[in-house]
């Protein structure tokens, strides 16, 4: 984010943020991610819409840096990759399970299936530095890499999407054994 800068008018661009992110995961949270119009994030954020467009050119490009701020920082991985792996997949599970949180990642992946640019976006911005860390820091091809995230990600989604709740702690757990199997020394 940048520094605040005192001699502008209106509010600060990192406090903007703050209230901007805050209304948009309270509004997917209230309304479901359709519902989230960029008119209704404005009102719910105390700001205009025009406000909004000059910082993101799109819903989906505001939700994706919503999403961003919600998923950072990431725990740290150390020498113990079970460990390490298990506490990652904890915490996606947990962030995925935050009030619209869960709905905005669904609804913008859902939007990027139809969209290249936001597929690029979603892609580039939120994916690819995942990507790149777990792949330094398991030392494995990319692809076995995408495919790790996609049976995380996609099962912690696909269960909220089906049952509207977060997957239960016994069911990560569980799924945690099954997906670091293959990473076992």
């Amino acid at each position: 984010m940048q520094g605040t800068n005192t001699s502008s008018a209106g509010r600060p661009r990192s406090d903007l943020n703050a209230v901007v992110f805050a209304a948009t995961r309270r509004t997917v949270d209230e309304l479901g991610y359709a519902g989230a119009t960029m008119d209704r994030i404005a009102a719910a954020a105390g700001t205009a819409k025009t406000t909004l467009y000059r910082r993101w050119p799109s819903k989906g490009a505001l939700i994706i840096d919503c999403l961003l701020d919600a998923f950072s920082p990431m725990p740290e991985l150390t020498e113990d990759r079970p460990t390490s792996l298990a506490g990652a997949i904890r915490w996606l599970a947990g962030k995925i399970g935050e009030p619209g949180v869960g709905a905005a990642f669904a609804g913008v992946f859902s939007d990027a299936v139809n969209d290249p640019a936001l597929r690029e976006l979603l892609s580039t911005r939120f994916q690819a530095p995942y990507l790149a860390m777990l792949r330094d820091y398991l030392g494995e091809s990319e692809q076995r890499i995408l495919l790790f995230i996609d049976v995380i990600t996609g099962t912690l989604l696909h269960r909220m999407g089906m049952t509207g709740r977060p997957m239960e702690d016994g069911d990560v757990e569980l799924m945690i054994e099954m997906v670091l199997r293959p990473f076992e020394d």
